[in-house]
C-alpha cells in the first residue's frame, strides 16, 4: 500500500524530487512523496556501487516504475556508504515508506555546505504546487 502524502520537516529537498536526511558529516538520500506517487508502483531500484562517488545534481541511479524509467538526482556530493539492499530486493518499499525503510543510498558528505542550497519542507512543497 502506498504511503500517505508527507513531507518530513527534518529532510533537506532537491527540486527534482530526492531528499537528504543529514546527519552530521553523512547524510541518508531518497525519493519523495511526490516522486514516488508520479511514477506509480516501482519494480525496479539500479543503485550505485558502493565506493562511488556522487555528484550533486547528477544522476547516481535508475528507478523504474509500471510507467516510466527515471533518473535519480542526487540532492548533495559525496561517496556511497551504503545502499539499500531492501529497496533493490523489494523496490515497492519505496511507494510504501518513502522516508523510511524506502530510503535509498547512504553517502559520506564531500562537501556540507551544499546542504544551504537545499529546499526545507514548506519551500518544497510550493515547488511541486507550481508543477
Amino acid at each position: 500500500m502506498a504511503a500517505s502524502e508527507s513531507y518530513p520537516d527534518d529532510l533537506r529537498y532537491h527540486p527534482e524530487h530526492d531528499w537528504a536526511r543529514i546527519d552530521g558529516d553523512e547524510a541518508v538520500l531518497g525519493i519523495t512523496w511526490y516522486a514516488q506517487d508520479s511514477l506509480g508502483e516501482l519494480v525496479l531500484f539500479d543503485g550505485p556501487e558502493v565506493g562511488v562517488t556522487v555528484a550533486k545534481d547528477g544522476s547516481y541511479a535508475e528507478v523504474e516504475s509500471v510507467k516510466a524509467v527515471s533518473d535519480v538526482v542526487a540532492p548533495l556530493s559525496g561517496e556511497v556508504l551504503e545502499v539499500n539492499q531492501k529497496a533493490i530486493d523489494e523496490p515497492e518499499t519505496v511507494n510504501e515508506d518513502p522516508y523510511g525503510e524506502g530510503w535509498l543510498v547512504r553517502i559520506r558528505l564531500a562537501d556540507p555546505g551544499e546542504a544551504d542550497q537545499l529546499l526545507d519542507a514548506g519551500a518544497y512543497q510550493a515547488h511541486i504546487a507550481e508543477l
